[in-house]
This record gives structure tokens, sequence and C-alpha cells, in this order.
């Protein structure tokens, strides 16, 4: 028995479900669509099938990226030069966030699975449903708040959450058996750091997941130069040979270049891979640059040859 269409459903996201019966499929009345489900041009709530884009992938990359590095921060803050402690903290805060990805992946649906099923981000407002709830005869409010853009809203959360979970089970046993050269209070300062970020990534994610999932490419690259500016200033790095000159200093360089690479490929999308692949040819620019040019915008410099009437 055919599915005799009738008026559609007001709003944007309000859609009927097809209710099974000996019958034959009826439609249900209108109101929100299941997890999983969104409405189709019929306004009838249909499985999201599709598999996420390859942007969809790098959102989620960036999304997960983000506890890591500020891992990696308040580690390196909080360890000291001295301290050997650093390099174990650095790679348990990469497992902890490893192992969350991947158990967030294994509980999604399809579950036991290391892939997704997604619903197509169409625009900005799918991620915002709460604001969309139509008022038929402007006194009684349809419902409809959904999760338009499944998973990716819920999945970062989930993963964040596991994030905690894992740092809460190894970091402090870690800490108290390697970080001898701290004091009793400074080896739990990088734990106690993360107890403050992770409830900011989690309202920023709340708020502002639609805006981040266009914004993201180019958060990466302005923050990435930024930062790397800015240690290559503080760390006094001025040639190429004062860059060599530490291993760690290399590390910082190339993480940099490959948040670079990934901003660019974000922005892309890799379409036309014969002219976006060329642009990664731009990654070390930055760096190059700054360090063709930083002798010159030497404050010491500019102060005495301006002294001199120069």
């Amino acid at each position: 028995m055919a599915v005799s269409m009738s008026s559609t459903c007001p709003g944007l996201y309000c859609g009927k479900t097809i209710i099974n019966s000996i019958n034959g499929s009826i439609e249900g009345e209108c109101g929100v669509c299941p997890r999983g489900e969104r409405t189709n041009i019929e306004k009838i709530c249909e499985r999201c099938r599709d598999s996420p884009e390859l942007y969809d992938w790098l959102y989620l990359g960036f999304m997960a990226m983000l506890p890591l590095v500020l891992h990696w921060f308040f580690i390196e803050w909080y360890s000291g030069k001295k301290s050997s402690s650093a390099l174990f903290q650095h790679i348990t805060a990469l497992f902890e966030c490893s192992a969350a990805a991947v158990v967030t992946l294994l509980v999604n649906d399809p579950v036991g699975q290391l892939s997704i099923r997604s619903c197509r981000v169409q625009m900005l407002s799918d991620w915002y449903t709460m604001l969309y709830n139509p008022s038929p005869d402007y006194v009684t409010t349809l419902h409809c708040t959904q999760e338009a853009v499944f998973p990716l809203y819920t999945i970062v959360l989930i993963y964040y959450a596991f994030c905690l979970v894992f740092m809460m089970m190894l970091r402090p046993l870690l800490v108290k058996k390697i970080a001898c050269g701290l004091g009793k209070t400074d080896r739990f300062k990088s734990i106690y750091a993360a107890l403050y970020f992770f409830p900011i990534l989690t309202v920023l994610q709340a708020v502002g997941g639609g805006l981040l999932y266009y914004a993201f490419p180019y958060i990466i690259l302005v923050l990435s130069l930024v930062t790397l500016a800015v240690y290559m200033s503080a760390s006094e790095i001025q040639s190429f040979k004062n860059l060599v000159a530490k291993k760690k200093r290399l590390v910082v360089l190339f993480s940099h270049w490959l948040l670079h690479a990934y901003g660019i490929i974000s922005i892309t999308r890799l379409d036309n891979l014969s002219q976006d692949l060329p642009l990664l040819a731009l990654v070390p620019g930055p760096a190059l640059f700054y360090l063709l040019t930083a002798r010159f915008t030497e404050p010491n410099r500019i102060l005495s040859e301006g002294g001199n009437g120069h």
C-alpha cells in the first residue's frame, strides 16, 4: 500500500515519520525526526545513510586536535625545562586522545565499526535547529529540534567525554610516578588545566559548532601562523643556524607546517588536485620569510640606528 501524500509540515525541520502497520505504511503526525534521521524534500523523516565527506572528516579532525594541542601546551608550560617527564606526558596525551577517538567511532552508528553514517550539512541553520521551531497558528510552537547534521554535533561531545575519562584514568598515575623533578602541586597542574579547558571546549562546540564548521580552515591558518611567529621570536631564532641548533625547534617547525598544510587542504577540499596540490608548496613560505627578514626587524638594531641618526 503506497503512502498517501498529505499537506507538508511547517518549518524547515519538522517531518512525518513512516509508521509500518498490518495495512501498510502510514504517515505519522508532524514533529521531530528520530535521531539519525532528517526530513527530505517531501517532509518525510528519512534515515541518514551518507558517509561523511572529506571536509566533514577534516572538521572532526580539527575538533579532535584541540584538546591534544592544549594538553601538549600545558604539559610543556608546567613541566619545566629540566623535567624529563614531559616526553612521557606528551605520549600519554596522544594515546588518550587516540584511544578516545577510536572508542567514539566504535560506539557511534554503525556500532562496532570504525566508520560513521551521517546527514549532509546543507546550511548553517542545520546546526541550530532549536532556533527554527515553527508556530503555525502564531500561538502553539511545534518543537522540531533535532540533530540535522547527525552525528557531527554530538560525536565531538562524546569524544571530549572519553578524552576526560581516559585522562583521569591514566595521567595522574603516570605523573605521580615519573614527574619527580616537580613539586607536588606543580606536577598536576597540566591535569588541572585540562579540567578547565574541557568544559570550555564543550561549550564552544555546543554554542559555536556550526560557525566552527565553516571557519575552522581559516582559524587553523591564522593561529598556526601567529603561534609560529611568536615561538620563533620568543626563542630568538633569526637564522637557519639558530633553527637547527635544537631538535625541539625543528619539531615545532614541522608541526606548524603540518597545520599549515591541514588548513590549505581544508580550504581547497582537494576538489581539483591539479590546482590544489601545488598550493602545499606555500607551506614553508612563512617560516622562510621570517628567517630572511628577522635580522632587519631586530629591536636593538633599530634602536641603535635610530640613535645614530640613520
